[in-house]
């Protein structure tokens, strides 16, 4: 039994197999065939897509073939244009030029007739002319080379006495005019080199390595030049000059406290409000050095010894002053050399008239300036720090302001005239310009309240600081009124004056 189940079992698992065998190889070949199908649909779209795509393709390259022939096409029609355009000039041009040449012709073919006619004219009037001159020859019974000689000796006789006479009236203009004509030349010298002189005595020039260092001293809105202007009194004037930099005012010695602190200011780096106060303040001190260092010098030089301090800061502050143009030092040495030669020669004591020359002029240097005449003031100076009573009397009398009560004196009063009566030493115009600015900067500063005054400009702007706790805007505003309106009434100047009042305000503590 077991054994008829075995190979019952058997036999069912064998058709079984050769059943799923055949069915599965039937279910493969339809799907095959399925998926035939679908790959020949799918191969018939992606052919009918590429169809599309290459006749679009075509169409493209079509449309893009036909606009390169259509451009081509218009570029030809428009050279095949200029070209009939060209032609025709060249025709019409053709054509002018045959009618101007046949005109020429014309007018070569009228030429030639008209010179014929005027060949025949000139030897008729050659003819006629040879008649005539015969004809007077036989009348005067004078050939006419002797009547041409008589002609122009008769001409030369007449030209003679006309350029005499003419000579005459212009050596007479002359001499009349010679006066008048000498003082206009002398005039003209005078304001020519005086206006030189003026720049040279109002302007020095502070050089740079290159442009860019302008920008940082004007500073962010100009406030580093304001600055600058405001503690040193100084126009500062940066312009298109190249690698320079115009330093301008009345003052020598602001000049060189400004020139010298830009000079710092550019070596160091550091350029701004507090750093160019501290700069200036320092520079200060070193002029301030440097003009007893030059009083020293020059005392030394002179050989002139025992001089009080004060009074030799006030010898060398003559370098940075100009008497009409000319440097009051140099000036003051001159005249001081020139009195101890004179009073050598004279049997007179050259180490006191010496002494007396170099200080004719130390009025025209104190720092306060009273109105008092320079050789009063400096005969006052020379008193209060005891020099000797003829010396005071030659410093006080050199331009006849006091009685001459000593020897030294008229030597004092020669020397100085002839250091300055040099040609070309001295210039009004340059004292006067100075002496005004002065008087300006002055009258503001008799306001109270007012820290500072400086005349920039040439004059044309007075600037005036107050401070701040003394004076309020509303008073600000009122003094620059009262100070226009008194330099309106009180003082001559050119064109106009601008006064500006500054009223700053600081607030500064320190930190511990």
């Amino acid at each position: 039994m077991d054994t008829i189940s075995i190979i019952t079992g058997s036999v069912a698992l064998a058709v079984g197999l050769v059943f799923g065998y055949l069915l599965l190889r039937i279910t493969l070949k339809h799907r095959a065939q399925n998926i035939i199908k679908e790959a020949e649909a799918e191969a018939e779209v992606i052919k009918r897509d590429k169809i599309l795509q290459a006749k679009e393709k075509y169409l493209q390259f079509k449309a893009e073939y036909e606009k390169q022939v259509n451009a081509r096409n218009s570029k030809l029609l428009l050279t095949e244009n200029k070209l009939k355009q060209r032609e025709t000039d060249l025709a019409r041009k053709f054509e002018e030029a045959q009618r101007k040449i046949r005109e020429v012709e014309a007018q070569a073919e009228t030429v030639e007739v008209q010179k014929e006619i005027l060949e025949r004219k000139h030897n008729e009037l050659d003819k006629l002319k040879k008649q005539h001159i015969e004809h007077l020859e036989t009348i005067s019974s004078m050939s006419a080379s002797e009547a041409k000689e008589n002609l122009i000796n008769s001409l030369k006789e007449e030209a003679e006495t006309e350029a005499i006479s003419y000579v005459n009236e212009i050596m007479e203009e002359a001499k009349m005019t010679a006066n008048q004509e000498a003082k206009k030349i002398v005039v003209k010298t005078i304001q020519r080199v005086a206006t030189e002189t003026a720049i040279e005595n109002a302007v020095s020039i502070f050089h740079i390595e290159s442009d860019e260092i302008k920008g940082r001293i004007i500073g962010r809105e100009g406030r580093n030049i304001r600055t600058l202007e405001s503690v040193t009194g100084v126009e500062i004037i940066v312009d298109d000059t190249p690698e320079a930099i115009v330093l301008s005012g009345f003052d020598p010695v602001r000049r060189e406290i400004a020139r010298l602190a830009l000079h710092q200011l550019v070596i160091d780096g550091r350029i701004h409000p507090a750093r160019i106060e501290e700069i200036v303040n320092k520079v200060k001190k070193q002029v301030e050095e440097e003009i007893v260092e030059t009083g020293k010098r020059t005392t030394i030089d002179l050989g002139i010894h025992g001089l009080h301090p004060e009074l030799i800061r006030l010898v060398g502050k003559m370098k940075y002053r100009s008497s009409y143009g000319q440097n009051l030092l140099q000036h003051a040495r001159e005249t001081a050399n020139l009195c101890a030669i004179m009073a050598s020669e004279l049997g007179l004591n050259a180490k006191k008239a010496k002494r007396a020359g170099l200080l004719h002029d130390i009025g025209k240097v104190p720092d306060d300036e009273p109105e008092l005449p320079h050789a009063i003031l400096g005969m006052r100076l020379a008193e209060k720090y005891k020099e000797k009573p003829d010396v005071c009397n030659a410093i006080g009398a050199h331009h006849e302001e006091i009685e001459m009560t000593t020897l030294i004196a008229p030597i004092v009063q020669a020397c100085d005239a002839i250091s300055g009566a040099r040609p070309g030493a001295r210039r009004e115009v340059v004292e006067s310009y100075i002496k005004r600015l002065k008087e300006m900067e002055d009258l503001a500063l008799s306001y109270n309240g007012v820290v500072k005054t400086y005349a920039i400009q040439a004059g044309r702007e007075l600037r005036v600081v107050v401070g701040s706790e003394k004076i309020s805007d509303t008073e600000a505003e009122k003094i620059s009124c009262d100070i226009a309106k008194r330099i309106q009434d009180e003082m001559t100047y050119p064109g106009q004056v601008k006064v500006t009042v500054i009223r700053e305000t600081r607030a500064i503590s320190y930190a511990k």
